[in-house]
């Protein structure tokens, strides 16, 4: 794949992107501060075909959904480069905002899968449930920790057996 940096604003985002795309030896695509996300998609996706790569990862910038000049650039991102998936990623700890915050993503730019972090943090593991019952969308991975290794494939099973462990203690 190739990784892109399309978060052209918060300090660090792309030098840090950088050094990750550098450890898992992929192409990195980034720009200055400040420039056109979608203009950063775009080359990416360029750069991609001209090289015969078939995937290319584009990181947006993290954004609430309350913030609609940054909701409008994102919308422009996904007209730009229309891309084939469309991946939220939501802190688990984030409870009943990142239900909200999935619902107005999906109604926006549209979602097809979620990624969800920080879950071995969140005791309860109701966020898992809430976000895919309140936008149909399935979870691919969680994310259990801070290497890349403890990104896994989501199991249900394991999020149900937290629940229950809830309830009997």
């Amino acid at each position: 794949p190739v990784i892109a940096a399309a978060d052209t604003y918060r300090a660090g985002a792309q030098e840090q992107l950088r050094v990750h795309a550098e450890k898992i030896k992929v192409p990195f695509i980034g720009s200055r501060y400040g420039a056109d996300p979608a203009a950063v998609a775009y080359d990416a996706i360029e750069y991609a075909k001209a090289r015969g790569y078939r995937v290319v990862l584009i990181d947006t910038a993290g954004r609430m959904h309350t913030d609609s000049s940054l909701m409008e650039e994102l919308r422009k991102v996904v007209r730009v480069v229309k891309p084939d998936y469309k991946i939220l990623v939501v802190d688990a700890l984030t409870g009943n905002d990142a239900v909200e915050q999935a619902r107005f993503f999906e109604d926006s730019v549209g979602v097809d899968y979620i990624v969800l972090t920080k879950v071995d943090a969140d005791v309860k593991g109701g966020t898992a449930i809430s976000l895919a019952y309140a936008i149909g969308k399935p979870i691919l991975y969680v994310g259990v920790g801070q290497k890349y290794e403890d990104l896994e494939k989501f199991n249900p099973r394991s999020i149900v057996e937290k629940i229950l462990e809830g309830l009997s203690s």
